[in-house]
């Protein structure tokens, strides 16, 4: 997420009421999950097992919980507590702003554009042309739809991601400042769930094709012209490179990718990234045909046994 203006350091330490390391002119040009961070970027952290992949990271301005050796050209925000800030700072830079319709006025829809019934289309939200959205389809602020896109009806465009940060008096959650992306010629069925980034974007990729009851997690990109079959559910952080071929049922780890022309058979359970232009089945997952010679081999073993026997 990029702020409207750049901020120095100092500024967004003064906003925090917290101390900073670095030149109080040091430049802050946004916040961003360690995956997705840039240059001029804010990531935080909060234990020292990943310290050094913060410091190392793209990002320019550490939100961390200990002064530390600051690495140069960069700069440090001291925090007792950098998770609970990081979300001052999602509020701050995108509040929540209440409905007053069930379109709201700063939205921008295209030519030929069908809205049935019972939908709501949030704050910011771009649709573009010779789109069709079916009835009770909810739309959430600042999701960015393409051309010739249909999405059928109940399915829900840009909820909170699923992350929270356990304390002792319960669940913390990391507030969504981020976007859904649906680019152009894409088909989204019933009942589908997809949830926006925390501070990036979820992007569906050009010409691609979900079926009914899926669920894409936050920060997920899929690829151009996938196939994601019913009851699929893809947690959070995914890479769905262009052209997979997702079947029913099948339950994706986060952070993992999913390369190019992957075939993956219903039920499999992705504990892992897999290579493309491979078909895979299983939990924990395997390239199908490896899989089924085993199975065949484990059926020959009774048959071994008794020929033993009789030896």
């Amino acid at each position: 997420m990029k702020f409207p203006k750049a901020h120095t350091l100092k500024e967004i330490a003064t906003l925090l009421h917290i101390n900073y390391v670095g030149d109080a002119d040091f430049p802050v040009l946004g916040m961003n999950e360690i995956h997705v961070v840039e240059a001029g970027d804010i990531v935080f952290v909060d234990h020292p097992k990943y310290y050094d992949k913060a410091l190392a990271s793209a990002a320019t301005i550490v939100l961390i919980n200990k002064e530390v050796d600051c690495p140069e050209g960069k700069a440090l925000l001291i925090s007792d507590d950098p998770f609970n800030d990081f979300n001052k700072l999602t509020k701050h830079f995108k509040p929540f702003h209440a409905a007053s319709s069930s379109i709201s006025e700063t939205a921008k829809i295209g030519k030929n554009t069908v809205i049935q019934p019972n939908c709501f289309v949030g704050h910011n939200v771009v649709i573009g042309d010779n789109c069709v959205i079916h009835s009770n389809v909810s739309i959430y602020d600042d999701t960015v739809i393409g051309n010739n896109v249909n999405i059928q009806a109940g399915t829900i465009l840009g909820a909170s991601a699923f992350y929270y940060k356990n304390r002792p008096e319960g669940f913390d959650p990391l507030i969504s400042g981020g976007r859904v992306v649906i680019q152009d010629h894409v088909d989204i069925g019933a009942l589908c769930t997809i949830d926006k980034g925390v501070t990036g974007d979820t992007t569906i990729g050009e010409g691609t094709k979900i079926d009914n009851l899926v669920q894409i997690g936050h920060d997920t990109i899929v690829g151009k012209k996938c196939l994601i079959a019913s009851q699929v559910g893809i947690a959070g952080c995914v890479i769905i490179e262009d052209e997979v071929t997702i079947w029913g049922q099948v339950g994706c780890a986060s952070g993992i990718t999913i390369g190019t022309k992957a075939i993956v058979h219903g039920q499999t359970g992705l504990t892992k990234s897999v290579a493309g232009h491979k078909t895979y089945w299983g939990t924990p997952v395997q390239e199908a045909r490896t899989l089924l010679k085993e199975m065949a081999s484990i059926k020959q073993i009774p048959k071994i046994i008794e020929e033993l026997k009789n030896k």
